[in-house]
């Protein structure tokens, strides 16, 4: 057995340890390592593209943590998909393989942040393009900005600092950026890590008494790219370096891209002379993204599994409850359709209730069925009386069926106690009134829109 091999069975006993045998024996069992073993660039790989994408999503970074926790020699993992007993295939999208790359979607290796040869390429993450990047009001500043740092010709300005709330949007545009970037400058220096990367590798440095290497190879860069810059606030030693870095690359007029959780005023333990340095450039937020948005990019994302439907009540309920983060949105989505094909069943709004479980439980916004009754009044101008009434006319009769599938859906009341709030009705009016509007929504686009607009409001 070869030493990679050996370091293999280590690796997989500490992330059975770590993540439990339930994970594990769904997740990561499959894990194989790939034929031709090389002891550098380790690649494993996956026989579905559903599961690459879930791997590689929440466990990349723990993978090369654990092998060169095993083998201090392995400086990259890559994670592909590849058939069983048939040839390898190049993943090119999170869940459509069978989807062709754009010329700036290369695949590449999970690396390491700034050690490397000459040749070394970022870790870029091939979904990450601005093909992919869905836009609204909330981001579209920072799409524009990035598309023009990107742009080939004369920087316009540099630095560009992103700032928005995890997992809204930040690494995907970084990542995009560098994509556009070396698809018309092939043979361009770029490079993109974290901040806490950053500060990891020169410590190492220091340590290693070969500062030199490392701050011509950050400042020889024709574009970089740093994320999370908040994490290096009080660490003295790295800020300074980061300063000197900053002005290298701005002196040189390349391009240099930060992104980080908050505006740079609101950075607190950075060095005013490095927050004035990137204030000077463009600063830019990606705001909280709207229902609208995250309807819009689960519906893309859907659109890219040519095998897979997946119902929009379903769309609508996840992009209703999982507001925090795109990221985590992104995740549902993976996880509903991964567990449909791990167990052969349909998708639909019972399947990915159960599917999600935890994750809506936690996300479910207290919303009453007062709160309810009184915006679908003010919605279709009643009075609060008239749903509770007796009164069977549509233009009471629909609004109140509305108001119970919006409680059925946003409470978690029982239906008997839905149907108390109602003057009174039984559980069976409720169930009727829940199918009767989940109908309508597909055949009368009235109805779906009040419905989808008082979703929007709720959720506010």
């Amino acid at each position: 057995m070869s030493e990679l091999a050996r370091a293999w069975g280590r690796v997989r006993a500490n992330l059975r340890r770590s993540a439990g045998a339930r994970v594990f024996d769904q997740w990561l069992a499959p894990v194989a390592l790939a034929e031709g073993e090389d002891s550098v660039d380790v690649r494993l790989t996956l026989p579905s593209a559903f599961m690459t994408n879930w791997v590689k999503s929440h466990y990349a970074d723990r993978l090369l943590h654990e092998f060169r926790a095993v083998l201090p020699g392995v400086r990259s993992v890559a994670i592909d998909t590849v058939a069983r007993a048939a040839a390898p295939v190049v993943l090119a999208a999170p869940v459509a393989a069978a989807t062709a790359p754009t010329p700036a979607a290369r695949p590449v290796a999970v690396t390491a942040g700034v050690s490397g040869g000459a040749a070394e390429r970022p870790a870029l993450d091939p979904r990450l393009t601005f093909d992919r990047f869905v836009v609204d009001a909330s981001n579209m500043v920072a799409l524009n900005a990035a598309q023009a740092l990107a742009a080939p010709g004369a920087v316009r300005f540099s630095p560009l600092f992103i700032h928005g709330g995890t997992g809204q949007g930040k690494t995907h545009l970084m990542n995009a950026i560098a994509h556009r970037f070396l698809a018309d400058h092939p043979q361009a220096r770029v490079m993109l890590l974290s901040a806490e990367r950053f500060m990891f590798e020169f410590v190492a440095a220091m340590r290693a008494r070969d500062t030199f290497a490392f701050k011509a190879k950050l400042r020889s860069c024709d574009l970089l790219l740093i994320d999370d810059l908040q994490f290096i606030a009080g660490k003295d030693v790295t800020q300074d370096e980061f300063f000197h870095t900053v002005n290298e690359i701005m002196a040189a007029g390349k391009r240099l891209v930060i992104a980080a959780d908050r505006a740079p005023q609101a950075l607190d333990g950075i060095e005013p002379r490095i927050l004035g340095r990137l204030g000077s450039g463009l600063v830019v937020d990606i705001r909280p993204s709207s229902p609208e948005l995250r309807r819009t990019i689960l519906a893309r994302r859907v659109a890219e599994m040519p095998d897979t439907r997946v119902p929009d009540d379903v769309l609508d309920l996840l992009a209703a409850r999982i507001t925090a983060s795109i990221r985590e949105l992104e995740g549902a989505l993976t996880r509903v359709t991964a567990y449909a094909m791990l167990t052969g069943q349909p998708i639909d709004l019972a399947f990915a209730t159960q599917t999600l479980g935890d994750m809506l439980r936690g996300h479910q916004r207290r919303v009453t069925i007062d709160q309810i009754q009184k915006l679908v009044c003010e919605h279709f101008e009643l009075k609060p009386l008239d749903l509770l009434s007796a009164r069977r006319a549509r233009a009471v009769a629909r609004p109140r069926q509305i108001a119970m599938y919006l409680a059925k859906r946003l409470t978690t009341r029982s239906l008997p106690e839905i149907g108390r709030k109602f003057g009174g009705r039984d559980h069976s009016t409720v169930i009727h009134a829940v199918r009767r509007i989940e109908a309508l929504r597909d055949s009368d686009r009235e109805v779906d829109q009040a419905v989808h607009v008082l979703l929007g409001q709720l959720e506010a």
